[in-house]
C-alpha cells in the first residue's frame, strides 16, 4: 500500500486528483472511546507498521509494552492519552485498488455533531465495539446516528478479540446482542468482523488465530464495498445550479456538480421549483464536450430553448423531476450552545439554494440511548428531533432518504452566520401542497392611497419599565390628532387575547413576537400605521419582523432606559418579585436583553420625558416623510 497521513482536510482534494484512475471511498469509524479507534486507523495507514515504529516506540508511547498506535496517529488529546480529540480527524490512504479518506469521531455524547458532520459524506461506517464490553450505550447512540444518516453499509468491528481468547462464542453473542438492536432502527445491510487492531488480526490479511471466521479482512471489505457515487449513477438525474456561464447569446449554459443520476445531450429536462423545461444540446467542460456526465462531475449544461433559471434551481430529468415545497417534516440535529427555539428564524442551506427558515413545531425528541420519543419545547446542543421546518418560499427538493446532496441542509443563524444545525428531509408537509396565495383586487397600495398614508411598524422595544407603552400611546395619540389611521398592539394587552397561551420561557418569547410580527403585516396590508409595544428582548425576532415588511416600512425604536433605573420605577412591581425569585425568566434579571445595535430611533428616556419622547418620534417621522 502507498500511505499519507496529513490531517489537513483541504489536502484530500489534491490527493484524490493524483489517484483518478480508481473509486473514492469515504468512510467514518466510531465507537465509544476506548474502543480502538485511533489504534484501528494506524494500522490502516502503515502497510508493516511494526517495523516502520518500534524501533522509535519511545516517541509514540506503549501499551503494556507495545507500540500506542492512536498516538502515532495523532488522534489522541494532549495530556488524556486515550481520548480521541473532540473534532473530526480526517485521515487518508491508498491501496492498489482504491483510495480511501477516513473520517475518525470522537465518542462522547457531546460531539454528536461531530459524528453527524463525519458521516455526512461517507459510504460506510465502521462501528468499533469492544469485544470484552459489548454494545454500550455509545454504541447504539452512533448505530442511531448512522441510521438516521441513511448509513448504507455498516461494519461492526468487534474489536479485541485477543483479550478474550478469540473466542468465537463471545464473538457470537456480541452479534446476536448487536443484530437485536439493529433491528429497531431498520439497520440491514451489516457486516461483522472479529478483529484485533492492536495486534492485526483481520485488519489487512487474515488471522491465523480465528480459524473459524471465514469472512473479509476490514480492509478486503472496503475495497470492495459498493461506492454511493455508483449508488446515485442508477437515481434520478439532480443538478443543483450554482451558476450562470453565459459569455454570449449562443451559450445559455448553467454551471453546477451534478448530485445524482446520468445526463447526455439531447435529454429533456425540467428546473424547479419553476418547471420550465428545455433540451439540453451541449456538456460543456474546461477539458471539451462530454456524451455524458454522472454523479461527482462539474459541468456546464448548455440548454436548447431561453428559460429562467438562477443559483438556487435544480434541474432534474423531465420524467422524474424533484419536488417542491416550502413545508416540510425533518430530522434535525442541533449544533449550537444556544437552544433551538420554535419559531426563531434562521437561513437554510439545501444544496446551492438558501432561503429564510423557521421550525415551527418540535414533534418530539429522540433519546438516542432508548429511542425513547420525548415532548420537547426547544432542543439543546446535540439535541435530535423531529420537527416541523417552513420556508419563505417553495425549494426544490428529494427526500433524504432518496438523495443526500438535495435532502440533507443545514441552518445557520442570521446574525452570527454560524451553522447551528442539519437536517434531513422527510416529506413535504400537505398543507404546503393544497394552501395558496388568493389574489385579492384590493392592494396595501389601494388600502394606504384611500387612507393618505404610508403604511409602517412602530417597533417599540426595551426594558420593562423603559417606557415604551406610555411613549407609543403618546406617539398614536399625536398621529391620531394629525388624522393618521392608526393601531397599537402593547404587550401585555395581547397576551389577554392572541397570546394568552404563552408564558414567558425563552421559546414562549420568541412565539410571543412571531405573532406580533405576523399581525403588524397584516395591519400594515390595510395601510394602518402600526405602534407595536413589546420587550421584544432578541434580535433575531426583531429582525425577522423586520424581513416581513419592505424596506422602509420597519421602524425600530429603542426605548432606552439602564438596568437600575427601571428597577426604581418598577410600576407594576415586577422587580422587585424578580429579585425575589417569584417571577422566574424576567428579561434583565435570569433572562437575557439583547439591546439593538443600530435602531432607527434611539430613545434615552432617563434623560428625557415620555412627551418629550414621543415628539422625538413624531419628528424621525416626518424625517422619512412618512408624514407631513
Amino acid at each position: 500500500m502507498s500511505h499519507s497521513y496529513d490531517l489537513i482536510a483541504d489536502d484530500v482534494e489534491a490527493y484524490l486528483n493524483t489517484h483518478e484512475h480508481r473509486g473514492a471511498k469515504h468512510f467514518v469509524i466510531c465507537g465509544s472511546d476506548g474502543d480502538g479507534k485511533s489504534t484501528l486507523i494506524s494500522r490502516l495507514l502503515f502497510e508493516n507498521p511494526l517495523e516502520a515504529i518500534e524501533a522509535d516506540s519511545k516517541k509514540y508511547g506503549t501499551q503494556g509494552g507495545e507500540v500506542d498506535f492512536a498516538q502515532v496517529a495523532g488522534l489522541t488529546a494532549e495530556g488524556e492519552q486515550g481520548v480521541t480529540v473532540d473534532v473530526v480527524a480526517y485521515r487518508f490512504f491508498s491501496t492498489e485498488k482504491r483510495k480511501f479518506i477516513v473520517a475518525v469521531t470522537p465518542g462522547h455524547e457531546q460531539y454528536t455533531r461531530n459524528m453527524v458532520t463525519g458521516a455526512s459524506t461517507a459510504d460506510a461506517a465502521i462501528l468499533m465495539v469492544d469485544a470484552r464490553h459489548g454494545i454500550l450505550t455509545q454504541t447504539r447512540r452512533h448505530s442511531f446516528l448512522m441510521s438516521l444518516m441513511g448509513m448504507r453499509h455498516v461494519v461492526v468491528a468487534i474489536n479485541k478479540m485477543d483479550l478474550v481468547d478469540y473466542s468465537k462464542a463471545r464473538f457470537d453473542q456480541v452479534v446476536e446482542e448487536y443484530r437485536a438492536f439493529a433491528k429497531q432502527l431498520g439497520l440491514e445491510n451489516i457486516t461483522f468482523i472479529p478483529m484485533s487492531a492492536l495486534k492485526g488480526d483481520n485488519v489487512i490479511e487474515h488471522s491465523a488465530k480465528m480459524p473459524w471466521y471465514h469472512g473479509t479482512t476490514l480492509l478486503g471489505y472496503l475495497e470492495i464495498v459498493e461506492l454511493d457515487a455508483d449508488h446515485l449513477q442508477r437515481s434520478p438525474f439532480r443538478m443543483p445550479v450554482q451558476g450562470v456561464n453565459r459569455p454570449n447569446l449562443d451559450f445559455p449554459g448553467f454551471t453546477g456538480m451534478v448530485a445524482s443520476g446520468v445526463v447526455r445531450p439531447g435529454d429533456k429536462i425540467r428546473v424547479q421549483p419553476t418547471g420550465n423545461t428545455s433540451v439540453v444540446s451541449r456538456i460543456y467542460t474546461l477539458d471539451g464536450d462530454l456524451e455524458e456526465a454522472v454523479a461527482g462531475q462539474s459541468i456546464t449544461l448548455v440548454l436548447e430553448d431561453e428559460i429562467d433559471i438562477s443559483r438556487g434551481g435544480v434541474i432534474s430529468g423531465v420524467d422524474q423531476p424533484a419536488h417542491t415545497a416550502d413545508q416540510f417534516e425533518t430530522t434535525l440535529v442541533w449544533m449550537h450552545e444556544a437552544p433551538l427555539l420554535p419559531g426563531r428564524p434562521y437561513l437554510m442551506k439545501l444544496g446551492t439554494q438558501t432561503v429564510s427558515a423557521t421550525v415551527t413545531d418540535i414533534k418530539y425528541q429522540v433519546n438516542v440511548n432508548s429511542l425513547e420519543h420525548l415532548a420537547a419545547k426547544k432542543l439543546p446542543l446535540n439535541g435530535i428531533g423531529v420537527c416541523n421546518l417552513s420556508l419563505n418560499r417553495a425549494v426544490a427538493f428529494d427526500a433524504y432518504k432518496d438523495n443526500r446532496d438535495t435532502g440533507g441542509f443545514i441552518l445557520i443563524d442570521r446574525m452570527t452566520n454560524n451553522t447551528v444545525g442539519a437536517g434531513m428531509l422527510h416529506f413535504a408537509l400537505r398543507r404546503s401542497q393544497n394552501i395558496h396565495m388568493q389574489h385579492v383586487d384590493i392592494d396595501k397600495q389601494a388600502r394606504a392611497l384611500a387612507k393618505a398614508q404610508k403604511p409602517a411598524v412602530l417597533w417599540f422595544t426595551g426594558l420593562s419599565g423603559a417606557g415604551k407603552s406610555t411613549i407609543a400611546n403618546l406617539v398614536e395619540k399625536k398621529l391620531f390628532t394629525h388624522g393618521q389611521h392608526t393601531y397599537l398592539l402593547d404587550g401585555d394587552n395581547v397576551r389577554h387575547g392572541l397570546n394568552r397561551d404563552l408564558g414567558f420561557t425563552d421559546a414562549d418569547r420568541v412565539e410571543n413576537v412571531r405573532r406580533v410580527a405576523e399581525t403588524a403585516k397584516l395591519m400594515v396590508d390595510a395601510g394602518l400605521i402600526v405602534m407595536s409595544a413589546f420587550i421584544s428582548p432578541f434580535r433575531s425576532e426583531r429582525q425577522l419582523a423586520r424581513e416581513l415588511l419592505e424596506e422602509g416600512e420597519f421602524i425600530e425604536i429603542f426605548v432606552d432606559a439602564p438596568l437600575d433605573v427601571v428597577e426604581a420605577r418598577d410600576p407594576k412591581g415586577l422587580y422587585k418579585k424578580a429579585r425575589r425569585g417569584e417571577l422566574k425568566n424576567f428579561t434583565g434579571i435570569d433572562s437575557a436583553y439583547e439591546a439593538p445595535e443600530a435602531p432607527d430611533v434611539h430613545l434615552k428616556t432617563s434623560e428625557m420625558d415620555a412627551e418629550e419622547a414621543a415628539d422625538a418620534v413624531i419628528d424621525a417621522l416626518r424625517e422619512r416623510g412618512m408624514i407631513s
